[in-house]
């Protein structure tokens, strides 16, 4: 046997090795369906519960309840479909297997077209904003926006919708949904300000949150703008650089343990510092697709309505 048939044949061993330890551990095959459906409807409600009393006095009056709607069903429906394609998720982890190394993980769900997230559903944004169904605006602009795919329910009420974004893939969707991409050092520093910005999941992956809530501050238009910015709590603040991950620059620090503390602390201290007050927060999951070992990934939201304060 010659040397490259000796290599190739060690090849497609690894190969299927790899794919018979995926299909080994795959535990899901075996117990994403073993839950009544009742017991799953008992462990989503959970997602959106909060114990009011350990509220700040002045948060509690502005909280919303969420509950589990359709539109989030159906995300969840569509996860566990995906998450049911054996040989999609085989060559997904394949590819995701030997780009990670040097690809950003963002990065490697643009170019798979999979890890799409969902944060809130039309009616919940609606509601934390106070809004009707037709109610329009001027300008969104979405920082950090992904796939586009919440940009899609917040964008329905506003005439021009801009977003940013860092990885190429990421870039491709959001041009592709007709969407104006601005630079990630450049949307603060337009001739206009912005009726309404969002910062969902943002602040704990980039490296000065303080600074970045300022700038979003000083960014929308006086009186009337309002940021909406997600936080998962507890609040572990990283950055990807490089494939890997680190401490950011700048620590913020929430305190508190539970998520109604860490709630009142960015309210009362961290949102005050930056110069806004809250008008709305919800409790919410924040989800994303799933893979070959889950349905999905859930991760504990808190999503806020800021307006600035007065000077």
């Amino acid at each position: 046997m010659c040397h490259l048939q000796l290599k190739t044949l060690l090849f497609v061993a690894w190969v299927l090795g790899y794919v018979a330890f995926l299909l080994a551990t795959r535990r899901m095959w075996t117990g994403k369906y073993v839950r009544s459906p009742f017991a799953r409807s008992l462990f989503m409600n959970m997602w959106y519960r909060c114990g009011l009393d350990l509220l700040g006095d002045n948060v509690k009056p502005l909280f919303v309840q969420s509950h589990l709607d359709s539109d989030t069903q159906t995300f969840l429906k569509r996860s566990v479909e995906k998450s049911g394609w054996v040989f999609t998720q085989l060559y997904h982890s394949f590819i995701s297997t030997i780009l990670s190394p040097i690809v950003s993980r963002t990065s490697i769900n643009g170019f798979l077209s999979r890890g799409s997230m969902f944060v809130f559903s039309a009616d919940q944004f609606r509601r934390l904003m106070r809004i009707d169904p037709e109610w329009r605006s001027g300008r969104l602009l979405d920082l950090g926006a992904g796939d586009g795919g919440v940009t899609e329910v917040m964008g329905a009420h506003f005439r021009e919708v801009y977003a940013t974004e860092v990885s190429p893939p990421m870039k491709w969707h959001l041009q592709r949904k007709k969407y104006i991409l601005i630079g990630i050092d450049e949307w603060q520093h337009t001739e206009f300000q912005y009726d309404l910005i969002s910062c969902l999941n943002l602040l704990d992956r980039c490296e000065d949150p303080l600074e970045l809530l300022k700038a979003m501050r000083s960014s929308l238009v006086p009186g009337t703008g309002r940021l909406i910015l997600a936080a998962v709590l507890p609040f572990q603040p990283y950055v990807e650089i490089g494939g890997k991950w680190q401490r950011p620059k700048q620590h913020l620090r929430v305190k508190g343990k539970t998520w109604e503390e860490q709630v009142t602390n960015l309210s009362n201290e961290v949102f005050r510092e930056a110069g806004f007050e809250v008008e709305a927060v919800t409790r919410l999951p924040y989800l994303c697709e799933g893979d070959m070992y889950k349905d999905y990934y859930v991760l504990d939201d808190a999503v806020f309505v800021l307006k600035p304060s007065v000077e």
